[in-house]
């Protein structure tokens, strides 16, 4: 869980939540397919899971000042991977630092697969 203190009172904000948010945003990327699960946990609760959880494939690390992200994506062909793994970095970045006012330090994006 990260938290820091506000003026207002303590927010607390735990990975899960981030997991979901930043797995949303990078779904909504044109030329994402999906998510890759990460570990041998989110593998075995996917083979359960009926639909596809939005937080597959994404590792959160940090705390209160700047967290780290590592994702793991399936892009469909033809797309540029540069100008793709650019435009989920920024998209991430945005998202987290206007919901949930936490700097994001590093984006590793993990192209664990192709579709045509």
């Amino acid at each position: 869980m990260i938290s820091y203190e506000t003026r207002t009172g303590t927010i607390t904000i735990t990975e899960q939540f981030l997991s979901k948010l930043i797995g949303y945003q990078v779904t909504s990327c044109f030329g994402v397919v999906g998510m890759v699960p990460s570990g041998s946990k989110q593998k075995i609760l996917g083979a359960f899971s009926k639909t596809p959880a939005y937080d597959t494939g994404i590792k959160v690390t940090g705390n209160a000042d700047a967290v780290d992200v590592e994702l793991h994506i399936v892009v469909t062909y033809g797309m540029n991977l540069s100008a793709m793994a650019q435009s989920i970095t920024e998209k991430i970045k945005y998202a987290v630092g206007e919901i949930a006012g936490i700097n994001v330090g590093k984006v590793s994006v993990m192209i664990d697969g192709i579709n045509e």
